[in-house]
């Protein structure tokens, strides 16, 4: 069994500048730290729930911003509140994949 039911990572890597995509520049740490708190606000952190961790470079950066969920190993990308929100609430509440954010 997983230490945790769902460990979502947050690409949160800063590319060089002129890079045309970057997770950091798109605002990835602060959806994080978003992320994080409502997933504590759901009361699902924890052991045997849910963990929101930020990662370095995911190697997606054409599709950026990404998040991955383990260990469903479900790729998303986003744009703002509102995806980490409708992730949060289908993905990691209902268990089923949003298929509109999913790359």
């Amino acid at each position: 069994m997983s230490f945790y039911q769902h460990h979502v990572f947050f690409c949160c890597n800063q590319r060089d500048p002129g890079a045309k995509i970057s997770c950091q520049s798109a605002g990835a740490s602060e959806l994080r730290d978003y992320a994080k708190k409502r997933i504590k606000d759901l009361g699902l952190s924890g052991e045997g729930k849910v963990r929101v961790n930020m990662a370095g470079c995911l190697d997606r950066c054409e599709e950026g911003p990404v998040i991955v969920v383990y260990p469903d190993e479900t790729w998303y990308t986003y744009v703002d509140r509102s995806d980490i929100d409708e992730i949060i609430d289908e993905h990691v509440v209902k268990g089923r994949v949003v298929e509109r954010l999913r790359i």
